[in-house]
């Protein structure tokens, strides 16, 4: 599951990429101003951007070059004009790929595709470290303190996906839709709060005053550690 900003100000355009992405299982803010997506970006950890270039409070050029000193989102931008001048542009102000209107969805969602999974390819090769806890995902591996503890796959699962999104709350039905393979099985959300709790006795020093997987009444659940 990864954290996309959609900034398009046609209505028609935004919702259809939107809804593609979401179909795939991608968390998606969907933004039509320079001014909504900074709002989105200053609180939330934005995986890629999809920026068009006319926008009505400003240049998405603009918004490409704030954004690209902020941090290293992959930055797909969107334009009218078949040009080449265009494309250079867009590459000046920090876009790492860009794609010409009219454009087909399909094209899009196989660039972002292929994008997310050169990451993860990369990713799969390096250790991830939050306080006392390393993974490493290549060895499908987890030590706390040093000590390796035995995950089920969805413990895995769960464990991975909220270290690829610490501090950012994961409502149930995101946690359900991505980590459990229902194949034709009643799941409800009281899975996860089982799994989660089954989680933290093999992470948490004290499962009943978790400091790394905390409950957020109402909302869902955040890993409350940094992670390196």
């Amino acid at each position: 599951m990864s954290s996309i900003l959609v900034l398009e100000d046609d209505v028609n355009v935004n919702r259809g990429i939107t809804f593609s992405l979401e179909k795939s299982g991608n968390i998606v803010f969907s933004a039509e101003t320079i001014q909504a997506a900074k709002s989105v970006a200053v609180v939330n950890k934005i995986d890629l951007v999809i920026c068009d270039i006319n926008l009505p409070d400003g240049n998405g050029l603009d918004f490409i070059k704030w954004m690209r000193q902020q941090n290293k989102t992959y930055i797909i931008c969107l334009t009218a004009l078949d040009q080449e001048i265009s494309q250079v542009m867009g590459y000046e102000a920090g876009a790492d790929d860009y794609i010409t209107k009219p454009f087909s969805l399909s094209v899009l969602l196989l660039k972002i595709e292929a994008y997310f999974n050169r990451i993860k390819s990369s990713n799969e090769e390096n250790e991830i470290i939050s306080r006392d806890i390393r993974v490493l995902p290549r060895e499908m591996k987890v030590l706390v303190k040093g000590k390796e503890v035995v995950l089920t796959k969805n413990e895995w699962k769960m464990l991975t996906l909220f270290l690829k999104y610490p501090k950012q709350v994961l409502s149930k039905k995101q946690i359900l839709e991505n980590i459990f393979d229902i194949d034709g099985e009643f799941v409800d959300e009281n899975t996860v709060a089982v799994n989660v709790r089954r989680l933290r006795e093999k992470i948490e020093e004290d499962p009943a005053k978790p400091v790394y997987l905390k409950n957020i009444r109402g909302l869902g659940y955040v890993w409350n550690q940094e992670v390196g």
